[in-house]
C-alpha cells in the first residue's frame, strides 16, 4: 500500500436534457456504475475523467480510495430517487473510508431532477455538511456545465474540458489530481472564483474549434503561463437544454493565495465573451430539413469522400427526420445510420435472424416532435449482442455494450438498430457492424460536437440540418421555465451594465 496520501476518487454524472419526458433513473444508472476495485479496472488507462483521476494519483504516489462512478453522458432529466441513491451512496462511501486525506470527483454540472435545478450544488453541499470545510475536494466538470456560484463555494479548487469534441477528458482529471496532491503537500493554496456570462449557446455551436470560441479557450489555456499566480482556467459554455437558473457560460480561475487575482482575471476574460456574443452564434450554419437533405445529397453526388450529415437536434437517438427524408429524396446513394435507438426493433430482427426480411416499425416509441414512426422494409444483414472495448478518442479503452442489436438494410441504405441509447462519435459505430465509411455517400449522425474529432477530417462537408425535436438550434422554440433574465440569445437586447463587467453581481439573477 502507498504510504501517500489517500485519496478518495468519484463520480455521478448527467447532462439532462429538461425537456424530455423521460426520466433517467436508478438502472440507467447502475447499468454504467462501477465501484470499489471494479472502479480501478475498468477506468485505470480509460480516456474518462476517472481515467485522469488514478493516472495522476499514480504518479504522485497516492493511493486511491474507489467510492462509486457512474456517467450516463447526455438523456433525460435524473429522477429524484436516483439522485438520492447516488448522493447518500457517496456520502456512505466517503465516510466508509477512514477518512481519506482529499477527495476528486468528476460533476458534469448540468444534472437536474424534477425538483432540483442545482443537484451537483446539492451533492457538494450534503458532502460538506459530512466532511466538513478543511477536506480538500477538487472537481472537475464538464465544458458544459451550467454552474452555480455556490459551486465554487463548496469546492477548493474546479476544472473544465477545455475542449469539445471532450479528447481531454483524461487531461482534466490529471489536472484536478496534481493540483489536490500539491495542495495536501503544501506547495500551492488553490482559491477559485467563478464568473457566470448571461450567454447560452445551442451545443453545435460550441465545437472549440470555432471562433471566436477557439480564441477564448486558447485564452484560458494560456493563462496560467502568462499570469503569475493563476492553477488554472477554464471556459464553460453551459448546456441550452437544461432548464435552470444557472443556465449558460461561465468562466473559472483557481489562483494561488490569492482570490482577487482569480476574480480579476475571470471577470476579464468572462467581458470578452460577452463581448463577442453575437459572432459565438453561427446560426448560418444550419439548414432546414428539406434543404439540408438536398444539399448533402448534391454534394455526395460530386464528392470522393462520403458527406456527414448532423442531425444535431436529436436527444434521444431515434428520430426519424432525416431517415425518412433520405428515404424518400436519395434513395439512389448509399447512406448508413448508425446507433438507431429502437430496443423493439433491435428484438425483433434477432427473432428473425441474419438474412430474414421483415416489414418494421423504426421508431415505435419515437415522439412526434422526434418524427414519429417509420414503417420500413428491412433485411436483417447480423443481428445479435453488441459488446466491444472503446478505441476512439472519448472512449478508448471503455467497455460498451449495446445490448441486442442488428444492422439492417433498407434499400441501399444500411441503418443499425441498438437497445442502449448513445451517439455514434467514432469509427467503433460503424467498424463493429462491418461498416466501411469510405465506401458511404451520406453517413447520418446525432451528435452535436463530439463526431468532429474523427469524422471532421474524414468527410467532404459537415451538413447541419435543424430538426423541431428538443436539441433544436432555435433555442427560443424551447419552453424555458427558469432560464435567467437577459439571458443571450432567447434575449437578444443587451442589458445596460452586463454581469460580467467588474464589480457586477457574478449572476444575472441574483
Amino acid at each position: 500500500m502507498s504510504a501517500g496520501p489517500r485519496v478518495a476518487v468519484g463520480g455521478f454524472a448527467l447532462e439532462s436534457v429538461s425537456f424530455l419526458p423521460e426520466e433517467t433513473g436508478v438502472a440507467d444508472f447502475e447499468r454504467e456504475a462501477r465501484r470499489g476495485a471494479a472502479l480501478l479496472d475498468a477506468l485505470s488507462g480509460t480516456a474518462s475523467v476517472a481515467g485522469g483521476f488514478l493516472a495522476g494519483l499514480e504518479a504522485g504516489g497516492a493511493e486511491a480510495i474507489p467510492l462509486v462512478y457512474t456517467d450516463c453522458s447526455a438523456a433525460g432529466p435524473a429522477s429524484d430517487e436516483a439522485f438520492e441513491r447516488f448522493r447518500d451512496e457517496l456520502l456512505q462511501r466517503l465516510a466508509d473510508a477512514a477518512p481519506p486525506d482529499g477527495v476528486l470527483l468528476f460533476l458534469h454540472g448540468a444534472m437536474t431532477t424534477p425538483t432540483r435545478h442545482d443537484p451537483e450544488g446539492d451533492l457538494l453541499e450534503a458532502l460538506r455538511a459530512q466532511a466538513g470545510p478543511d477536506l480538500p475536494v477538487m472537481v472537475a466538470f464538464d465544458l458544459h456545465a451550467n454552474l452555480s456560484p455556490r459551486t465554487a463555494e463548496l469546492c477548493d479548487a474546479l476544472f473544465g474540458f477545455h475542449f469539445s469534441p471532450h479528447t481531454d477528458m483524461a487531461e482534466t482529471g490529471l489536472r484536478a489530481a496534481r493540483c489536490l496532491l500539491a495542495k495536501l503537500e503544501g506547495r500551492v493554496d488553490p482559491q477559485v472564483a467563478l464568473v457566470k456570462v448571461p450567454l447560452v449557446l445551442p451545443s453545435i455551436f460550441t465545437a472549440t474549434a470555432l471562433a471566436p470560441l477557439s480564441d477564448f479557450v486558447a485564452r484560458s489555456l494560456a493563462l496560467p503561463e502568462e499570469v503569475p499566480g493563476v492553477l488554472d482556467a477554464s471556459v464553460f459554455c453551459g448546456f441550452a437544454y437544461a432548464d435552470t437558473p444557472d443556465l449558460g457560460f461561465s468562466v473559472a480561475v483557481v489562483a494561488d493565495g490569492d482570490k482577487a487575482l482569480a476574480q480579476r482575471e475571470a471577470e476579464r476574460l468572462a467581458a470578452e465573451i460577452w463581448q463577442s456574443r453575437a459572432a459565438l452564434l453561427h446560426e448560418d450554419m444550419v439548414h432546414g430539413l428539406a434543404d439540408g437533405i438536398a444539399a448533402a445529397s448534391q454534394q455526395a453526388l460530386q464528392a470522393d469522400r462520403p458527406v456527414v450529415v448532423l442531425e444535431h437536434a436529436d436527444r434521444l437517438n431515434n428520430s426519424t427526420w432525416c431517415l425518412r427524408q433520405l428515404l424518400s429524396d436519395a434513395a439512389d446513394l448509399s447512406i448508413h445510420c448508425p446507433y438507431f435507438w429502437d430496443p423493439s426493433a433491435a428484438r425483433a430482427a434477432l427473432r428473425a435472424g441474419a438474412g430474414a426480411s421483415l416489414s418494421l416499425v423504426l421508431g415505435r416509441d419515437t415522439a412526434e416532435r422526434a418524427g414519429g414512426p417509420l414503417s420500413v422494409e428491412a433485411e436483417v444483414l447480423w443481428a445479435g449482442e453488441k459488446r466491444f472495448v472503446g478505441t476512439g478518442p472519448m472512449r478508448r479503452g471503455r467497455q460498451i455494450d449495446l445490448g441486442p442489436s442488428a444492422l439492417l438494410r433498407v434499400g441501399r441504405h444500411t441503418v443499425s438498430v441498438v437497445s442502449v441509447c448513445t451517439s455514434a462519435i467514432d469509427l467503433d459505430a460503424l467498424e463493429q457492424f462491418g461498416i466501411d465509411f469510405a465506401q458511404l455517400d451520406i453517413l447520418l449522425l446525432r451528435s452535436k460536437t463530439h463526431f468532429r474529432a474523427v469524422f471532421e477530417p474524414l468527410a467532404a462537408a459537415i451538413v447541419i440540418v435543424d430538426t423541431p425535436d428538443w436539441g433544436t438550434a432555435d433555442l427560443a422554440a424551447l419552453p424555458y421555465r427558469h432560464a435567467p433574465a437577459g439571458i443571450y440569445p432567447l434575449a437578444r437586447e443587451a442589458p445596460s451594465r452586463h454581469p460580467c463587467s467588474p464589480g457586477a453581481p457574478v449572476h444575472p439573477s441574483a
